[in-house]
Formats: structure tokens, sequence, C-alpha cells
């Protein structure tokens, strides 16, 4: 008698629907690590021993600054949400939800389904979520202070996705604003990048 199972059928990878450069991911990996890195030190000194959200803004920046996506981001990524959800307090776990968002952001696929568009904003939605928890002295609008981090570049990838609509948590509300926040700014050309293979 014949036990062994047959091995399960493998997902039929879906055609991009775009174009999408590596440069251009790396313009969205940059703006969710920048996000990430205003909050890392607020996680920090909660859980001082714990390195994973800073070990994935590590691995984030080694893309952003021209290594190939690797193990790296899909390792530190799923460790920093451990992190988060292992903290005691809403500060550290969307702090440490932020960095694992920004090395996630590294595998963007040119996908039309605004779930991709989590891929883009949600690292800067724990950020902001972190400032609305932990409010700074100057006050300033932690939504507009994430905003003005956007390249025209990031803008230009959103414009090819379909709009997020508004989700039931604070977060899925914050990504949402976000979403309609940039791609309500004045549209400037953006600048010239080498055109490289999705692959990479």
């Amino acid at each position: 008698m014949n036990l062994r199972s047959d091995p399960p059928p493998r997902r039929k990878r879906r055609t991009p629907d775009f174009v999408l450069t590596m440069d251009e991911i790396r313009a969205v990996t940059a703006f969710a690590m920048t996000s990430a890195e205003l909050v890392l030190p607020l996680f920090e000194a909660c859980q001082p021993e714990d390195s994973r959200p800073r070990d994935a803004l590590a691995a984030a920046a080694a893309f952003v600054h021209g290594d190939r996506r690797s193990r790296a981001q899909r390792v530190t990524a799923p460790a920093a949400h451990r992190a988060g959800r292992e903290a005691a307090a809403p500060v550290p776990f969307h702090a440490a939800m932020a960095a694992g968002d920004a090395a996630a952001s590294a595998y963007l696929h040119p996908l039309a389904d605004a779930v991709q568009v989590n891929h883009i904003l949600r690292a800067s939605a724990h950020t902001i979520r972190v400032f609305e928890l932990h409010p700074s002295e100057d006050a300033c609008d932690p939504v507009e202070r994430i905003v003005d981090l956007a390249t025209p570049l990031l803008i230009d990838v959103l414009h090819r996705y379909p709009r997020i609509g508004a989700g039931a948590n604070r977060v899925s509300r914050l990504v949402h604003e976000l979403d309609n926040r940039l791609r309500d700014r004045p549209r400037t050309p953006p600048p010239l990048h080498g055109r490289v293979s999705e692959g990479r």
C-alpha cells in the first residue's frame, strides 16, 4: 500500500501588472525604513537587550544602499514582528512592527492589488501610531510628519496600485489616511533612475 502523499501543488506565479524596478522598490524601502528609524529608540528603551528590530532595519538599509534582496530581509522581518508581539506595551509593539514592515517592504510585488499598499505604507502607519501613543513636545501632526518624508518616486510607485480601504484597526485606518494624503499631493516627475530587472 502506497502511503506517500503527493506534494502540494506549487502556487502559480502571477504575471506582473506593471514594471517595478529595483530603484523604485528601494525608494519604497527607504521611506519605510526612515519612518521606522524614528521610533526604534522607543523600542530599545523598553527592550534594550532585543536587537531584532534593529537587525531588520539593518537588513532594510543594506537593500536600500545597493545590496540584492536576500534571506536577510525575509528572516529579520518576521523576527522583528515577533519582538513586537513579545513586548509588554503598545509603544514597543508598534515600533518593532514598523521595523519588521520596513524590511518586508523590499518584497513589494508589481501586482495591481490594494493589499500591496500595506508593503508601502504600513511601517509608516505603525510609526505614526507610536507618535500618537508617545507624543513629542513639538506637537506637530504625526501623519504630516511622515508625509513630508515621501519622495516623488515613492508617490509615483503608490499611484500604480489601487487605493486601499480603511480597515477595522487604527493601523489600517492610518494606512488608508496616508494613502489618501500622499495621492492628493501635487505630483512632480520622479528623477530618472537606472532600469533594473524586477527579479534582482
